[in-house]
């Protein structure tokens, strides 16, 4: 038995790291289900490079070699046929992800009874389905999956040989003992919880959208290469110098002879930079107004995203009905994109939902306006059938709330109406902004959505951009 250390470390967050970790379960669990696979196919490992290093050491222990050949998958292979006795000495042949399940199938079939071990860094950002779907027919293959770059979690080290159970077993055979930190178990299960796959799939599909235009930018300059990710592979005629330029823009990149591998970014604005650093592109002034806001409490665990210069996409998930679609409209009117996700405890109230979901869409919205410079500042009235919503909005950087308004009708669906009052409260207080309401009618409903809509319509006002000074005669806000 292994004592624990004999007090708690010094750190926020800390509680239960003076022991030593237990094996991962419900992180093969939550892995399981999010590749699509039962929970004895997956072992979580110290990130892919932890899995191809098992491999090695299988090889090792049983005095066997490992293939990895550098060229297309199917030309290596051709030359690890043409060398039979070679090929008896193989224990495991490791190649890039092949593009369909089929290919990794049948490369399974012509390489047994050695393993075929098959690098799945980058799947999310490929076209192809993982080659996990076929594991269960193929007791030699291995499938090694990451959440470094899908996940953002590079420096967590977190990721996962996917295989059939008794393969695992002699991965197993060659782990070392408390393979996984247990700080490393925690903040995957955080990033993979439920509540982060909405802005998870939005961030993915951001770098393949910017990827794409990258790459159209830089295919007139320079020849590049097939790849996936955010990562682009680029022959330029003189790689130092390529190297040299992105980094007096504050960007790195790696050459490799002829080979340079350029970053690419979710944001438009480091992406504008490295095409300006190559001659892609003229310099840009403006930036990306992106905001994020993660909330994790013991009630809820959310995640919010805002864009103030599109208008899309708008997913929201608070489980809450009439919330959500209230929120629409505040985007809608708003004409800027949100997508929030809350996993919430409604099985006692809804109240902590709305009320956590409103500071992390103000704290979201705070973080987009940044320096605030050139912004309209100022902005509503709107009225719908008999109700009446006026908002007054001031994003000054000094919150201050007020709602004057009364509703007669407790819930309307799961939505409690007497929180409305408090969703501008947390929006006031997490924006940084004076936000004045008053609402009139006879019809709930109408006046709750009113309120929404104003806000949204005041919001699209005071975001507008109409200079580039900060809008106060103090210089900031």
């Amino acid at each position: 038995m292994t004592l624990p250390a004999p007090y708690p470390p010094l750190t926020t967050g800390g509680e239960g790291l003076d022991a030593y970790p237990t094996r991962p379960e419900a992180l093969a669990a939550r892995m399981a289900d999010l590749y699509g696979v039962a929970a004895d196919q997956v072992l979580p490992t110290r990130g892919l490079t932890h899995g191809l290093e098992l491999v090695w050491r299988l090889a090792a222990r049983d005095g066997l070699k490992v293939q990895a050949p550098e060229a297309e998958p199917y030309q290596g292979l051709a030359a690890l046929y043409a060398r039979p006795a070679e090929q008896a000495e193989t224990a495991a042949v490791v190649v890039r992800a092949l593009g369909s399940s089929e290919a990794v199938a049948e490369m399974a079939e012509r390489v047994a009874p050695a393993l075929l071990v098959v690098d799945e860094g980058l799947v999310e950002f490929a076209d192809s389905a993982s080659a996990a779907s076929v594991v269960k027919d193929h007791a030699n293959l291995i499938v090694l999956r990451s959440l470094s770059l899908a996940y953002g979690l590079a420096g967590a080290r977190v990721g996962a040989a996917v295989a059939q159970p008794q393969t695992l077993a002699r991965l197993g055979g060659v782990l070392e003992p408390y393979a996984l930190p247990e700080v490393s178990v925690r903040l995957a299960l955080q990033a993979l919880d439920p509540s982060r796959m909405i802005e998870t799939a939005e961030r993915i599909d951001g770098v393949r959208r910017e990827r794409a235009r990258v790459v159209e930018a830089l295919a007139r300059l320079m020849p590049l290469e097939a790849g996936v990710g955010p990562v682009i592979i680029a022959r330029p005629t003189d790689p130092v110098a390529v190297v040299e330029a992105l980094r007096r823009y504050g960007l790195t990149a790696d050459a490799a002879g002829e080979r340079v591998r350029l970053p690419v970014s979710l944001k438009p604005e480091v992406n504008d930079r490295l095409l300006v650093a190559l001659g892609a592109a003229a310099p840009k002034v403006r930036r990306s107004r992106l905001g994020q806001a993660v909330r994790d409490t013991k009630e809820t665990r959310i995640v919010c995203a805002v864009d103030l210069d599109s208008p899309g996409p708008v997913k929201i998930e608070t489980g809450v009905g009439f919330f959500d679609h209230m929120i629409e409209q505040v985007a809608a009117h708003g004409g800027f994109s949100i997508r929030l996700s809350c996993e919430g405890d409604l099985h006692t109230d809804p109240h902590h939902t709305i009320e956590d979901s409103a500071i992390a869409l103000g704290q979201a919205l705070k973080q987009a306006l940044g320096e605030r410079k050139g912004i309209q500042r100022y902005g509503f009235v709107l009225p719908m059938d008999e109700a009446n919503a006026a908002i007054s909005i001031d994003l000054s950087g000094r919150p201050y709330p007020v709602f004057e308004g009364a509703f007669a009708t407790p819930f309307i669906g799961g939505y409690r109406t007497d929180l409305t009052a408090h969703v501008i409260r947390s929006l006031a207080e997490n924006l940084g902004a004076a936000i004045h309401v008053t609402v009139s009618g006879d019809d709930d409903h109408h006046k709750t959505e009113a309120v929404f809509k104003a806000l949204g319509r005041a919001l699209r006002q005071a975001i507008r951009i109409e200079g580039d000074v900060v809008p106060s005669t103090k210089g900031v806000l």
